[in-house]
């Protein structure tokens, strides 16, 4: 689910975001794949320091890649809860003072290792929020359409599978919703 649009000045540059839908890549295929295989190998021994060591691997090439600073990473266990009415499960986060990105290598109720697929996506997903402020120089980091966007081709880079089109629903206050269902069948 995108976030609300703002309003006043932060408007524009939320648009902005909205409408960069896409990252440059490298033309070398294997520079994030080899490491994201040993995250995916070392995420199934439990070993958070190991998964660590790899994830800041991935991010130090991405940020040499993008030339942007370099920003930590911490592999924590169970994820936390949030929330009154309904339970959310924290993924992770990132930190722009900090440029420090938090991943949660465990789910909150049992316990269990997260999967691969999505471990690697939320990496991804909080590198493009460090993206966001250090590369497009956005004043914040907005779940939009484009952020959205931005954080599938570099997940597909990573795993060196095909990019799948995101297709959107519109929901209620400007927000949109990925459409898993077209999303799945490609159109």
């Amino acid at each position: 689910m995108t976030d609300r649009p703002p309003r006043g000045n932060d408007r524009s540059a939320f648009s902005e975001s909205d409408r960069t839908k896409t990252l440059s890549l490298p033309e070398d295929a294997h520079l994030l794949a080899d490491v994201s295989t040993d995250i995916e190998t070392t995420i199934k021994t439990g070993s958070t320091a190991k998964v660590r060591a790899h994830c800041a691997e991935f991010l130090s090439r991405a940020s040499r890649f993008y030339q942007v600073p370099a920003c930590g990473v911490r592999v924590l266990a169970a994820r936390p809860l949030r929330g009154r009415e309904w339970t959310v499960e924290l993924f992770g986060d990132y930190d722009p003072e900090t440029m420090m990105l938090r991943l949660w290598m465990r789910t909150a109720i049992k316990k269990e290792i997260t999967s691969f697929g999505t471990f690697l996506s939320t990496l991804c997903h909080e590198f493009c929020h460090h993206l966001d402020y250090h590369l497009f120089k956005f004043s914040d980091s907005w779940h939009t359409r484009g952020f959205y966007e931005r954080s599938a081709v570099l997940y597909h880079h990573a795993r060196q599978t095909p990019y799948k089109q995101l297709y959107w629903a519109a929901v209620s206050g400007e927000r949109w919703r990925i459409d898993w269902p077209r999303t799945n069948r490609g159109g």
